[in-house]
């Protein structure tokens, strides 16, 4: 016999993790500490806080509550998704390479070229994003492997353990930014990434009210990431971490709706006249959609697809719905429509843009948690007019 407990399932953790009654009170909810210093008995002597920029407890219950969800040691949270990212690309030194895969969210690529580049890091892209692939594009110099899975737009799925042998194999770190998926649908961690990136303004906060990012992974590989938060400042603070906070103890059901809702619309949508392709990976015509079964829990909420009549065709049908917001963004709970071309993607060259495919016609879908044949209908009439 053991006392010992089964581990905890993922909406218990979502719910309980870091978020124990206050001592002070017994506020049942993490407060919101809106402080910015801490009041010290001597100099020195405090209670675990200084100063807001460098620790938070509303923080550091959502830092604790991410690391469990992803399984990791210890979770970083930061003011946005691109903070959280350059922190990490921080950790770098000139003349080291990254390589990424080619379908990777603009916002990163303008950091990795317009930021990073100048200042002596070397990015490098595949067009192929098998295993061999990555293989080939890695060299001596290569201290990062970076992926997303699935990739924004074109909803790639990635082989994440087998790019992380192949970045070990190369003494290299792997980072996933695994916002599209979310905790609740793949954990990096579990499959041999280092270090697992999130823009939390998405899936994790869920309702379009805040903006925040995180990095989650060992103490010792997110010891020089916390060092770079405390020292640039780039930290939630304590209202936009107890909205994130808030949002991931519904991640779980949220997520359930999400993906039955794509996963209902995806088929549709590849009926429909005009409609050249629809990217999804829970359509068995997907090329990765396989992978996509033995690596996620689900399929995920986010579809694009590609128009018949490119830029025009694209313009008429983001300017009729009514339900699908017209907007950047994605995973709140009210569905959104987006142009890649023009809004997230918009930093990517359009020469380079098109040969990876975000050309005009592509068309972004993130699929809300309404009722789905009311979505359904919002696209039938946006198509039909």
């Amino acid at each position: 016999m053991t006392d010992e407990l089964r581990p905890l399932g993922f909406s218990t953790l979502a719910i309980h993790e870091g978020q124990a009654a206050d001592p002070a009170t017994g506020a049942t909810v993490v407060p919101i500490y809106a402080t910015s210093t801490f009041t010290q008995e001597a100099p020195g002597e405090h209670k675990g806080y200084e100063y807001s920029r460098s620790g938070n407890p509303t923080r550091a219950a959502l830092e604790s509550c991410l690391a469990a969800l992803e399984e990791g040691e210890q979770g970083l949270a930061f003011a946005s998704g691109l903070a959280a990212s350059t922190a990490v690309l921080l950790t770098l030194r000139p003349g080291d390479e990254v390589v990424a895969a080619s379908d990777l969210y603009g916002g990163t690529y303008r950091l990795l070229e317009r930021v990073f580049k100048q200042w002596g890091l070397i990015p490098r892209y595949t067009d192929d994003i098998s295993p061999e692939g990555f293989a080939r594009a890695v060299t001596p110099a290569t201290k990062l492997i970076w992926i997303e899975t699935p990739t924004n737009p074109l909803l790639q799925v990635l082989d994440i353990a087998a790019i992380a042998a192949i970045a070990h194999g190369a003494g290299a770190l792997l980072a996933v930014d695994n916002t599209f998926a979310s905790p609740y649908l793949q954990q990096p961690l579990r499959l041999g990434a280092d270090l697992v990136v999130h823009s939390t303004t998405k899936y994790l906060g869920g309702h379009s009210d805040v903006v925040g990012g995180a990095v989650i992974g060992s103490r010792a590989l997110l010891e020089p990431i916390k060092f770079y938060q405390n020292a640039a400042g780039g930290v939630p603070g304590p209202f936009d971490s107890w909205l994130v906070l808030r949002g991931a103890k519904t991640l779980a059901v949220r997520m359930d709706r999400h993906c039955a809702n794509a996963a209902q619309l995806a088929p549709w949508l590849a009926e429909q006249p005009g409609v050249d392709r629809v990217y999804y990976p829970g359509l068995p015509s997907h090329p990765n959609h396989d992978l996509a079964r033995r690596q996620m829990r689900d399929f995920g909420g986010m579809i694009s697809i590609s128009l018949a009549g490119g830029g025009e065709a694209a313009r008429r049908l983001l300017t009729r719905t009514k339900l699908f917001s017209l907007a950047e963004s994605l995973g709140g709970v009210e569905s959104l429509i987006s142009h890649p071309a023009t809004m997230t993607h918009a930093s990517i060259p359009a020469e380079i843009r098109k040969a990876r495919g975000v050309d005009d016609g592509l068309v972004r879908l993130s699929v809300g948690i309404e009722d789905v044949a009311d979505l359904q209908e919002d696209l039938r009439q946006a198509f039909a007019s």
